[in-house]
């Protein structure tokens, strides 16, 4: 992903679409996984919002193709996604 804001479409179960920015990548060496964080495109910076972290394939996103975001379902990964959050928004401030 590059500096640019990052806009994505992600559709749900019944075909509806949403469109999402890219708040930030990363890799975990621990689990050996790409994660994507994201929030509801269009938001005002002081509005809270809810974020939502999937794991991904960066070749697909190099490669500009529709990809599969995959869910996060382990406790402790979610933990350290979490943390990866905080990291980055403390660092932000």
């Amino acid at each position: 992903m590059n500096d640019e804001q990052d806009v994505i479409t992600l559709t749900d179960d019944q075909g509806n679409e949403t469109l999402y920015e890219v708040l930030f990548t990363f890799h975990s060496e621990e689990y050996n996984k790409n994660y994507i964080v994201l929030f509801p495109a269009g938001t005002p910076e002081d509005e809270e919002v809810e974020m939502l972290a999937y794991i991904y394939d960066p070749d697909e996103v190099e490669a500009d193709t529709e990809g599969e975001l995959m869910p996060i379902e382990d406790d402790e990964e979610w933990e350290m996604v979490e943390e990866r959050l905080t990291q980055y928004l403390d660092e932000a401030e």
